[in-house]
């Protein structure tokens, strides 16, 4: 197969997302008491609600609809004051009923956006070519032709038919705190000002769409939009014994736990914005700094709290028409997206070139074959038989519950980003995968006001970035079970801002204190670790080595500049680790020049 980055300046990639997440963060199931549990023993949280046993009636659970709002919100959503609830019939063990509980054509959250920065090796895989006034109509036309269950939904259910004034509250909207009510009127009138909320999909106007723009460093930014984001429950748990890979091909025996069923799940549905693996892998992390921060879910991609479908189609560069797709399902890390999307791309370009057909089919990712195999083949579209859920009445969001949401929204991860580039005067990367975390950021924040900003506050962005993830995983370990304090990390940050201790005095120090649970600086005094930096001391120890080495130092006369590096090590010995490595660099230059 050819390359990715050759395909794509042919073929132009269109990509779509579906992230569901659980709401793990809950103490009860979406519409029962149940605990949510999944490491307990196999069934033991489960009732006849989530069971789908006759005459088990759903309550919602109101601190869910709270987080998809604020989920909303985050993610500049409009969100839809009125919605209800449907069922989606299907026939599979992982769930009793046989139908899941999910919302239709409205859902809480609609048409929002965020904005992506790409940058470095990343950045390389949109050609030059994916730039300009023609990429509005590239995202016009796949997101007016786009064919899925959304647009079937809008279509045929009762709150995609209905008619009459819109009814949501966009992001900036203010106002007062209170709470949710389910409306007990009928759907229809429930259903009221679903025309506003669905009106963007089915066409829209390239005029006013934001395209990628590139920088003069080759970075760019691009805005993804967001079609909505509705709340459903999650399915039990499958384990395939005896499968390949987990999978049920070829397994023994399947076994279920239900401990998982009816457990809150917002599934967060992208427009098909997205041109590059790359794109597709950033866009979720940042979903899942978002909702880090929001507090909504633990957002483990190893234990399934997170999972990705990624949807994938080829066209020529320049056609309006879309290829047929397919789904990549179940992807569970960020770089099983982007080498799974990478890989399906370069297969459809191969295909195709060949005179061949896509199917739209359901395909597997294979890591460890770095291939992705076929799943299931879709010859027509699911019929779910969806209708509104009669046992839950439509939900009807007054203003104070929104702003109630929207006042408990943390300092989002951009915003945080942005501060500690402005006022602690770090590296923008640095201060991104900072801000990502919560207790990472925390911990930063309290470290970084113990020192000066600029030089030392970087030091600490180092420290944390580099030396803090490596510890914690030979350790085994969390931030909060590492015993390491704010107050030792800016401690050990001056010693290396100041040139006390080298880079690798640092590490050992580091290891060291997070031991011992010493200060960095009783742990340099203790070894004697402290560098010299007298330059004239220095100086007598420089003399010394280009007295010793003639060869090297003509070497470097001559422009071999690789060769001050041995002498900078000779220097070291003779100082017996105690010089400063950059002065002797800065030393030797100035004597050889």
């Amino acid at each position: 197969m050819k390359e990715l980055s050759e395909v794509l300046k042919d073929w132009e990639a269109v990509i779509g997302l579906e992230i569901h997440t659980e709401l793990t963060t809950l103490d009860t199931k979406m519409f029962c008491g149940c605990k949510i549990g999944h490491d307990d023993e196999p069934n033991t949280n489960v009732c006849p609600v989530c069971l789908g046993l006759p005459g088990a009636l759903p309550v919602p659970n109101e601190r869910a609809i709270e987080y998809i709002v604020k989920a909303g919100l985050a993610t500049n959503c409009e969100i839809q004051k009125h919605s209800m609830f449907y069922r989606k019939h299907y026939f599979y063990p992982d769930m009793a009923k046989n139908f899941q509980t999910t919302q239709g054509p409205v859902a809480f959250a609609m048409h929002g956006r965020l904005d992506l920065e790409v940058t470095g090796r990343g950045a390389a895989e949109r050609p030059e070519c994916a730039f300009g006034d023609a990429e509005a109509e590239s995202l016009a036309s796949a997101s007016a032709n786009a064919v899925g269950l959304s647009t079937a939904m809008s279509r045929d259910l009762p709150e995609g038919m209905a008619s009459g004034a819109g009814s949501s509250v966009k992001p900036d909207h203010a106002g007062a705190v209170s709470t949710m009510s389910q409306n007990d009127s009928a759907p229809e009138e429930a259903a009221e000002g679903a025309t506003s909320a669905l009106a963007g999909m089915s066409g829209y106007d390239t005029a006013n769409l934001a395209v990628p723009v590139r920088h003069e460093d080759g970075s760019y930014t691009v805005p993804i939009r967001i079609l909505r984001i509705h709340m459903e429950e999650d399915a039990a748990k499958m384990v395939h014994v005896g499968g390949e890979e987990g999978r049920i091909g070829g397994a023994a025996e399947s076994l279920i736990d239900y401990n998982r069923c009816g457990t809150p799940l917002i599934e967060l549905v992208t427009e098909p914005d997205l041109r590059t693996p790359e794109e597709a892998r950033l866009f979720m992390e940042k979903l899942r700094r978002i909702f880090l921060t929001l507090g909504i879910s633990d957002c483990s991609m190893e234990k399934g709290s997170m999972r990705c479908d990624g949807n994938v189609s080829l066209r020529r560069r320049g056609s309006s028409k879309l290829g047929t797709k397919t789904e990549l399902k179940n992807l569970n890390s960020f770089k099983a997206l982007h080498d799974g999307l990478a890989y399906e791309i370069c297969r459809q370009a191969e295909v195709l070139e060949e005179g061949g057909e896509i199917y739209q089919e359901t395909r597997h990712w294979e890591p460890s074959r770095k291939r992705t195999v076929v799943m299931r083949t879709k010859e027509t579209a699911d019929d779910y038989r969806l209708f509104p859920d009669p046992d839950l009445a439509p939900f009807d969001l007054s203003d104070a519950f929104i702003e109630h949401c929207r006042a408990e929204i943390p300092e989002l991860p951009d915003a945080k980003r942005d501060r500690y580039e402005r006022d602690f005067g770090i590296k923008r990367a640095d201060a991104e995968q900072i801000a990502g975390d919560p207790e990472t950021a925390a911990f930063f924040e309290a470290a970084a006001g113990a020192v000066a900003a600029g030089k030392e506050a970087q030091t600490v962005a180092n420290l944390i970035v580099n030396e803090l993830p490596a510890h914690l995983r030979a350790a085994g370990c969390t931030l909060a079970e590492s015993g390491l304090e704010p107050a030792q990390v800016a401690s050990l940050a001056k010693l290396l801002a100041s040139d006390a201790i080298s880079s690798n005095q640092g590490h050992e120090v580091f290891e060291a204190m997070a031991q011992t649970g010493d200060d960095p600086e009783k742990i340099v005094d203790e070894r004697g670790m402290r560098q010299v930096s007298d330059t004239g001391a220095l100086q007598a120890y420089v003399d010394e080595v280009l007295a010793n080495c003639p060869d090297q130092a003509q070497q470097y006369r001559d422009g071999n500049q690789k060769v001050l590096g041995f002498l900078v090590g000779q220097c070291m010995r003779a100082s017996k680790g105690q010089g400063n490595p950059k002065l002797f660099n800065e030393l030797l230059r100035q004597a050889l020049s």
